[in-house]
């Protein structure tokens, strides 16, 4: 074949084409969701009630993706009050500006959208999403998020035959807007109206318990088929203990680290954690089984009638679920749950979202830089307001996000001073920051002395769990720290007169929010926002966004809200790939048919 020809030439195009092609739909890819965050009237405990769905969904879509995907997701707030939606345990990394909470963002107005674009990069696991502002998470809002592995990363597993997401909560029937008006006022929360699996109300076990005519979930199976099961505790305040009857739950993964792979007949999933277990449908299908959450230290005889209670259905099933509940551990047993914590365990040969081993990474070796022991109490009165506070501040949100503040160099707006050890003060309201330094080691001690157990998370990062124990810690209880496979996850339980110990490595430049997941905490002040800002330019970190929502000081800034961007047959591949791709199939057939 000659090259100068013109055949030569138009093969030589057609080759060229193809690897760019296949260069092109290479990259990791974009996946596109609307959404429409609204009011819904549903009925999961029998008398109607409004919740927030999304989609007309309660709870919401499952977001499926996969390591290192390109998520967008356009969101419509159709409320009658601001909204956030926050990624509970996605990392965002160098992104803090997709974090949805009012650290980072300004709220979406009631009907604006706006579009949230994300990358989950290096991330596998369960993780769920929920709405940041007012108390809405007491009203729904949430939904689940799936990241799977990449085909070149086998699972620490056989590959399950299904795949099955469950939400199990506490609920109340009062309104999220009376919940908070209620916290406000020093009213406490009480006895929850119900537990709820995946929205619904409980299967009628006890006909004295439970009233006829509530909706409850079935899970359908085949006999002899292994699923797993990610279970998200995304309730209020209380801590919920899940169990399958006559079934074991093999513990794989939580918060997106493969474990150790250990069986349990029950699991306490405190607020804002994330589980995952496979199991097996080995039993001889006599009849349906029951599958319970039900509340943890409650000593109180109104908690009696709060269970939850959905329905495993196997195919051959040859009756419904009869006789009592599979028990519970016992409700005063602190040591039993501080026990099991314990006893999980990071799998330190598994590959997760990189190839090498999740041990690899050697935490008990490297030197601590920082080390802050964050106390907590019952809420107090500051200023003549029920407020909660972690080492005596409680958190005031200022009316320009932290993130926006530090990007445009406004002073004022809040302090890097927040005291690593409580200090000799009265309690106060404040926007004070811990100064985290990049790429340092930071070791965080929370010391609950509060009444109920509390659970922490981190944003940005997952920490590792690496010491728990009851009375105060002092300087030698890092003797009983676990300095090799301690557990890497988001959200972590301090059971009340306890402390739980972590170590987080601040390899994530941003604004990062450290909360209270129980709401009632959370609401009433107790979180902290980490700053960790990289002291050299870093080109890959992502900028201020375009569609970025001003408020505050910066309201000025605040364009006209644009059209609603519709995704609905949006192609995988960015909008820079494919005008690159196009410029060159130009500048291509241009030089062939010279």
């Amino acid at each position: 074949m000659v090259s100068g020809s013109p055949y030569f030439r138009l093969s030589s195009f057609f080759f060229v084409l193809a690897c760019l092609v296949t260069a092109s739909l290479a990259g990791d890819p974009f996946v596109f969701y609307d959404w429409t965050v609204s009011y819904l009237t549903t009925s999961p405990l029998g008398a109607k009630q409004q919740v927030i769905g999304i989609n007309g969904q309660f709870p919401g879509p499952i977001l499926n993706i996969t390591t290192n995907w390109n998520i967008v997701v356009n969101v419509k707030n159709d409320l009658d009050e601001p909204l956030l939606l926050t990624w509970n345990g996605i990392q965002h990394r160098k992104n803090s500006w997709q974090d949805g909470v009012l650290g980072t963002n300004c709220p979406i107005p009631a009907g604006w959208n706006w579009t949230y674009e994300f990358q989950v990069k290096d991330q596998i696991g369960s993780f769920f999403y929920f709405p940041s502002l007012n108390f809405q998470r007491a009203a729904g809002g949430y939904g689940g998020i799936i990241i799977n592995n990449r085909d070149v990363i086998p699972l620490p597993f056989g590959i399950p035959d299904g795949d099955i997401t469950i939400f199990i909560s506490d609920w109340y029937t009062k309104s999220h807007k009376g919940l908070r008006k209620d916290v406000e006022n020093g009213v406490d929360l009480g006895v929850p109206n119900g537990i709820l699996i995946n929205g619904l109300g409980p299967y009628r076990y006890d006909q004295t318990l439970v009233e006829d005519g509530i909706f409850y979930q079935i899970i359908n199976v085949e006999p002899g088929k292994t699923y797993r099961f990610r279970v998200h505790n995304v309730g209020i305040s209380t801590s919920l203990n899940f169990r399958i009857q006559g079934h074991n739950l093999l513990l794989v993964e939580t918060e997106g680290s493969y474990t150790v792979q250990q069986n349990y007949t029950n699991m306490d999933i405190h607020v804002g954690q994330s589980y995952s277990f496979l199991v097996t449908m080995d039993q001889n299908a006599s009849n349906d089984y029951y599958i319970v959450a039900s509340p943890r230290f409650v000593n109180s005889s109104d908690w009696a009638k709060v269970t939850g209670v959905a329905i495993l259905h196997y195919s051959n099933s040859q009756g419904p679920a009869s006789g009592p509940l599979p028990d519970p551990p016992n409700d005063y047993d602190t040591y039993f749950s501080m026990n099991q914590a314990r006893s999980i365990r990071w799998n330190v040969s598994a590959g997760a979202a990189r190839p090498n081993p999740q041990g690899s990474f050697k935490y008990g070796q490297i030197t601590v830089t920082d080390v802050y022991v964050i106390l907590n109490r019952p809420a107090e009165l500051i200023d003549g307001k029920r407020r909660t506070t972690l080492n005596g501040i409680s958190y005031l949100a200022p009316s320009t996000p932290i993130k926006l503040a530090q990007q445009f160099n406004i002073p004022g707006v809040y302090k890097l001073d927040f005291p690593n050890r409580l200090m000799n003060r009265p309690p106060k309201t404040d926007t004070s920051l811990i100064n985290g330094t990049f790429k340092g080691f930071m070791e965080i001690i929370f010391q609950n002395n509060d009444t109920t157990v509390q659970s922490y998370h981190l944003d940005g990062y997952a920490f590792f769990v690496v010491g728990m124990d009851f009375g105060v810690w002092t300087e030698n209880s890092r003797g009983t720290y676990n300095k090799w496979d301690g557990v890497a996850r988001s959200t972590t339980q301090v059971f009340s007169g306890a402390w739980t110990a972590i170590l987080v490595s601040l390899d994530n430049a941003g604004i990062w929010n450290l909360r209270a997941q129980n709401l009632d905490s959370w609401y009433l002040g107790q979180e902290v926002y980490v700053s960790v800002v990289n002291p050299e330019v870093d080109q890959s970190e992502v900028l201020l966004p375009e569609n970025s929502i001003y408020c505050g000081i910066l309201s000025s800034l605040q364009k006209d809200q644009a059209q609603r961007v519709n995704f609905s047959g949006a192609p995988s591949i960015s909008d820079s790939s494919k005008t690159v791709f196009i410029l060159l199939i130009i500048a291509l057939i241009g030089h062939s048919l010279r």
